[in-house]
């Protein structure tokens, strides 16, 4: 009984002495294998930036989305934009005349600090109310904002594209689906060309 319980003391000393080496090596293992946090999101609240100021714009338009027509209209006009809430969001006003009319738009870009992203809220002059907002945000100088519509009574994908960045041009792209985002039909394409500050030229 006596050699019985010796082992035992024995066997329990082992334990303390090899616990803590064995739970460090557990937890250095785990270390390894744990999976790395997701990168932080990047901080886009002056992704507008490059846009403040005026330009030139000129405007394509498809008359019917959505409906086999291929009637485009055109517009030259002027865009003015301007700052707010020192950057987290910005007023863009266009006015634009073509074979079509006189067309006064305005979108208002709202900064969201919590998703990283950007909510795209257009209204005419037409209308008098704000769409609804199309949200998404700028990867590789590039911006893709998406939502969900209906038109005729049907539900359709909405996609809003920034393109061709530089200081003194950009494009912008909107298209329509009505299958699930397979297909894309484009009915909005705007170029604008920066004015330039005559002013701060002769300075």
């Amino acid at each position: 009984m006596k050699r019985i319980q010796f082992h035992c003391i024995v066997v329990i000393a082992a334990l303390f002495v090899l616990c803590p080496h064995m739970m460090s090596q557990t937890a250095s293992g785990a270390a390894r294998t744990a999976p790395q946090g997701k990168p932080a999101l990047r901080d886009g609240q002056h992704d507008f930036d490059f846009e403040i100021g005026t330009w030139k714009t000129h405007l394509r338009r498809l008359l019917h989305p959505l409906t086999g027509s291929t009637t485009w209209v055109e517009y030259d006009g002027i865009t003015v934009v301007r700052k707010v809430w020192n950057g987290r969001a910005n007023i863009l006003e266009l006015e634009a005349d073509g074979p079509a009319g006189h067309f006064l738009g305005m979108n208002l870009r709202l900064y969201n600090p919590e998703s990283h992203q950007w909510s795209l809220n257009f209204s005419n002059s037409a209308s008098g109310t704000l769409s609804q907002p199309t949200i998404g945000e700028f990867k590789n100088e590039r911006g893709e904002f998406y939502d969900q519509e209906t038109l005729s009574g049907r539900a359709i994908l909405v996609r809003f594209v920034i393109s061709d960045i530089t200081p003194n041009s950009c494009r912008f792209e909107q298209a329509f689906s009505d299958d699930g985002g397979k297909t894309w039909e484009v009915n909005w394409i705007a170029t604008d060309t920066r004015v330039k500050d005559e002013s701060a030229k002769a300075q």
